[in-house]
């Protein structure tokens, strides 16, 4: 079972609980301490305080909160895994990239600074993202990374090609469901044209000559609105002028439109080969352009694809905030870039229908997929279905809650829901398809709040006992009065 790869928590006396991490070293959290991980005092010979992501170890402190079946997921390396749908997905968007305008990065490790994760892209000091609630923190200075936008100020400093695509894992707490887990995927690209190498310094007239290499299409495309909107989608006017962004963006929709040709081309054959009526091949592939807001492009626009009756959001990107460009050494450089998540569209292209399955070793389920050409795209056909196990769990968050996030008994008014799934992922691990916040009561006399949280056990691989959903979810239960604080109902 899943259990026996999680950290465990030990009550403790003196208003302090112990989690022991994936190294084994026992930890107490001081309740003074605003929850914060601190080494105990002990017989062993090493005094360290160590955690060790995939072969490399890193100091901890207070910021420490990265569990073990976190840890346990970075050798893993899906988008690197021969015939994984993670991995063919990645060399399928690649393909419409090729070198050597474009380098592709793909083995960049996932332990970042909080330097690159946040402050080289103008996160604010008090951005959310930055809470202990919604990232992994290895320590105070180090997380893994939430998103592949850590590695962009080092490539485009590093310079070495005119564009680059970065794949790679990123981590995330968020919600439990058949769409979200706390690993996943990301691919961006970029592309840069120079001042100084572009004849005569022209950037639009160059962008244009590149943009007539590109390969054309037939897809329908929507685009009404205009390139720039003074106050929807602004030009950086003190960098570029109208006729660069023009360029740049034609350029831009160009190279995505491509993907989506190529994705999309695939899942339809797919989709025919297996028989789905839904699916008409005859039907021209259509997308549209949405006006957008990114903190790192302006302007910037979504990619939306019509698939099987509905619009789904496909990609974000736009043209480079030159702020980035410039604290990366390349003030001369201008460009565009654009980022989606890869186990969206695998989904979409293999027709998986829950995320927790790209993570399994059964071979029922990686047996059916193949990078060969030759073979092309093959649909998910579900080798099983197993039945749901509905467990709920009501408590009282105690007097002093709010929601502002923090996830330890010891500051008790930091509840975030982020901590519940934490704790139910690190009991349960995938044997939970999702858990729903199904009940929200204030009592009208004291002013207490309770919730209700609905936990669907089920298993992708077997079905799961009522008696071992029991025991697991009164381990949750138990977990989350120890570390939370709540009084259980």
């Amino acid at each position: 079972m899943r259990l026996l790869a999680t950290g465990r928590v030990l009550r403790a006396a003196k208003g302090k609980w112990r989690y022991r991490l994936a190294v084994g070293n026992v930890y107490d959290v001081d309740q003074g301490n605003g929850g914060c991980l601190c080494r105990q005092q002990s017989t062993s010979t090493s005094t360290e305080k160590k955690i060790e992501v995939d072969g490399r170890s890193y100091a901890t402190d207070c910021w420490t909160n990265t569990p073990a079946n976190i840890l346990s997921a970075v050798p893993r390396r899906l988008h690197h895994r021969p015939d994984h749908p993670i991995s063919i997905t990645r060399e399928l968007i690649e393909s419409r990239f090729s070198g050597p305008t474009y380098k592709h990065h793909n083995n960049l490790f996932p332990v970042v600074s909080v330097g690159q994760n946040f402050d080289s892209l103008g996160f604010p000091a008090d951005h959310p993202g930055r809470s202990r609630t919604d990232t992994y923190y290895i320590n105070k200075e180090t997380v893994l990374r939430t998103h592949t936008s850590a590695h962009q100020v080092d490539v485009f400093r590093a310079n070495q090609s005119e564009g680059y695509t970065i794949s790679a894992d990123v981590y995330r707490r968020d919600a439990i469901d058949k769409s979200h887990y706390p690993v996943f995927h990301q691919m961006e690209g970029a592309r840069v044209w120079d001042r100084k190498k572009v004849p005569g310094g022209d950037i639009a007239k160059a962008v244009w000559q590149d943009l007539e290499s590109l390969p054309k299409h037939d897809m329908h495309v929507e685009d009404p609105n205009p390139t720039i909107d003074p106050e929807r989608n602004p030009l950086q006017a003190e960098h570029h002028s109208k006729e660069e962004v023009e360029a740049i963006a034609a350029h831009l929709k160009r190279s995505v439109e491509g993907v989506v040709v190529e994705i999309f081309t695939r899942a339809r054959q797919a989709a025919i080969a297996a028989g789905d009526t839904d699916v008409d091949s005859e039907e021209p592939l259509r997308v549209r352009w949405i006006e957008a807001y990114f903190p790192f492009t302006s302007p910037s626009w979504e990619l939306e694809v019509f698939w099987q009756g509905d619009w789904l959001e496909l990609l974000g990107c736009g043209v480079v905030k030159q702020d980035l460009l410039i604290n990366s050494g390349v003030p001369n450089q201008l460009g565009w870039a654009f980022g989606l998540g890869l186990e969206r569209i695998a989904m979409l292209l293999f027709s998986i229908p829950d995320i927790r399955l790209f993570w399994s070793h059964d071979p029922r389920f990686l047996s059916q997929f193949s990078s060969s050409p030759a073979k092309g795209i093959s649909r998910f056909v579900p080798f099983s279905k197993y039945p749901a196990c509905y467990k709920d769990v009501a408590f009282w968050l105690r007097s002093s809650s709010s929601s502002a996030g923090g996830g330890s008994r010891s500051n008790s008014r930091d509840f975030h829901e982020n901590d519940v799934m934490e704790i139910v992922r690190d009991i349960a691990g995938d044997l939970v398809e999702d858990v729903k916040l199904v009940d929200d009561f204030t009592h009208p006399k004291t002013g207490r709040k309770s919730l209700c949280y609905r936990i669907n056990y089920r298993s992708l691989e077997r079905t799961m006992k009522n008696h071992e959903a029991n025991g697991i979810h009164e381990l949750v239960r138990n977990r989350l009065v120890d570390k939370l604080g709540v009084e259980l109902r």
